[in-house]
């Protein structure tokens, strides 16, 4: 009785690990080719805690801006004011953010 016991144990051992070296396949998601504005506003989607926003927040956010990348940025301005951020996605302030909005409407106008 003990080497059925063995054998079936080893057989069901054998079966699990075949399975869990094979992955099932993920279907492909359902998305939309990624635009240009897309992944711009993909980048800006950056809460006021410094953070990337996630599900409803980062929906409405991804919604608006692409709506306004595709109306066109009627005041480059704006826009370069929204790029002025410090490398850890917080507003910059006062001078730098100043410098910042002057190179990259200088860098616009090339």
């Amino acid at each position: 009785m003990s080497k059925l016991t063995v054998a079936v144990l080893s057989c069901l051992f054998a079966t699990s690990m075949a399975f869990a070296q094979a992955p099932a396949a993920k279907p492909a998601p359902a998305v939309a080719v990624a635009t240009p504005a897309a992944s711009d506003c993909e980048a800006k989607a950056i809460g006021k805690n410094g953070k990337a926003l996630a599900g409803a927040a980062k929906a409405s956010f991804m919604k608006k801006c692409e709506a306004d990348a595709a109306k066109g940025s009627a005041n480059a301005g704006m826009d370069c004011e929204a790029k002025a951020v410090s490398k850890n996605g917080k507003p910059l302030f006062g001078a730098a953010k100043a410098a910042s909005i002057k190179k990259c409407e200088s860098g616009k106008a090339k």
